[in-house]
């Protein structure tokens, strides 16, 4: 008898033993590929044995310092790497242990920021419908998928929410990509006049949106527009890139890809590659400046924020990912993951788009190609999907409520970038094989 919490009661997951390269196995033996990366998360593959060395080599040094009274080299040496290669104007980075309490760190300085500059009313966020920034509160009231918020509502903190940048779906006939865009974008002006600028803190927005749209990116000067209108009306641009981030869209920082400069950006997943819990909020010295100008303190704290054996192996991550080459091979392998994607199910007659960057690729689902109908809730196609890859030895990341939080299923890949083109052929092997179980 397990005395563990499950994620679900009813489910009894195999006991993961060992993992090695792109595969996990489990106690009787049985590999699986990881074609999500867990939840994009181990883009290095699961026995990289520089990180792996780095994380021995500090615990022998030091395994925790409390950062109440002292800083560490692998935090400094971090933070430093991560500086060199971040988005114009950002320069602070605040360590936590994973993507929620990096969110939720940003949403604290967000409004602390307009504290320490005299602007006090400032306290509403706006994001993005079909979203998802985290589990924590903050995280998840700004989040914009609806049964994930539902249950904890009342305990939430009042957010809007606009529209998503979602083509496959919301482009109307006759618009095109760009002007499709800037109407999206310009639902964050109307909703910013409604509340009035003087009470809003910033915009909240994943550049790819990952797990409850599946890799759905931007169309073109969309985030331009974001830009502007925050800019215009003194706004915070607060982007998520827990998931996209690090590598996964074929440059370390998913915005590069739009020429957005974000005032904050949150990292994690990919950043530890899975091999310690770590996630980092980035910061503009504008707002750095004005907590150090005002009342130099944060009000903000995890205990375990900085770890010196989190932050040494991601140190050796973002090593690997920038200097070692392996960002510049996402956005190859990427390349053939999209191509290997579209000629398996390019034409599958319940494949209704095949979407992404790098390697971070979306499917979605649906009953009718040409009508874009998504099958019934009802039938659990997404749930379906994924047991039925699983039980093939395939790890992928399907979700259901694509649409609106209900309606709609997609299936998420986000594979290790160390992925080879036989394993991609694995990959659509598997997956083909459990479309053709679950939709015939």
């Amino acid at each position: 008898m397990s005395h563990v919490f499950p994620r679900h009661t009813r489910i009894r997951p195999p006991i993961a033993a060992r993992g090695e390269g792109a595969y996990i196995y489990d106690n009787t033996g049985k590999a699986y590929l990881d074609g999500s990366g867990g939840a994009a998360v181990s883009c290095l593959g699961h026995s990289d044995p520089d990180v792996t060395a780095a994380i021995k080599a500090q615990a022998d040094r030091l395994a925790f310092a409390h950062t109440g009274f002292f800083t560490s080299e692998p935090a400094e040496a971090l933070a430093n790497r991560l500086i060199a290669h971040a988005p114009e104007g950002i320069d602070r980075v605040y360590f936590v242990s994973g993507g929620s309490e990096a969110v939720e760190s940003a949403l604290k300085l967000a409004r602390q920021y307009f504290l320490e500059i005299g602007q006090p009313t400032r306290h509403r966020f706006i994001a993005r419908r079909q979203s998802y920034h985290g589990n924590t509160l903050g995280a998840l009231a700004t989040g914009g998928n609806a049964w994930r918020r539902e249950p904890f509502a009342p305990l939430m903190v009042e957010t809007s929410h606009i529209s998503p940048c979602y083509e496959y779906r919301d482009r109307q006939d006759g618009e095109s990509p760009e002007d499709y865009g800037l109407r999206v974008a310009d639902e964050l002006e109307t909703e910013i006049l409604r509340l009035g600028p003087e009470n809003v803190i910033g915009f909240v927005a994943e550049p790819v949106v990952g797990a409850t749209l599946g890799a759905v990116p931007p169309v073109p000067g969309y985030f331009t527009r974001i830009r502007q209108i925050c800019d215009t009306h003194g706004l915070l641009l607060i982007l998520d890139e827990v998931m996209c981030g690090m590598g996964r869209t074929g440059t370390l920082f998913a915005c590069e890809q739009d020429g957005v400069r974000p005032d904050i950006v949150t990292i994690a997943k990919g950043l530890g590659a899975g091999y310690q819990p770590i996630g980092a909020m980035l910061c503009s010295d504008t707002i750095y400046q004005a907590i150090e100008a005002g009342s130099g303190f944060f009000q903000h704290g995890h205990t375990y924020i900085g770890h010196p054996m989190a932050c040494a192996a991601a140190d050796v991550v973002v090593e690997k990912l920038t200097t070692g080459g392996m960002t510049a091979r996402a956005a190859v392998m990427g390349g053939k993951l999209d191509t290997a994607l579209h000629t398996t199910f390019g034409q599958h007659p319940h494949i209704g788009d095949i979407r992404g960057r790098g390697m971070f690729r979306g499917l979605e689902i649906v009953e009718d190609r040409a009508t874009k109908t998504p099958f019934a809730p009802e039938r659990g196609i997404s749930k379906a999907v994924k047991k039925a890859a699983f039980e093939a030895g395939l790890i992928c990341y399907p979700m259901g409520g694509t649409i609106d939080g209900r309606r709609g299923d997609h299936v998420l890949i986000a594979p290790p970038f160390i992925l080879t083109e036989a394993q991609i052929d694995e990959l659509t092997g598997k997956l083909s094989a459990a479309f053709a179980q679950i939709l015939g």
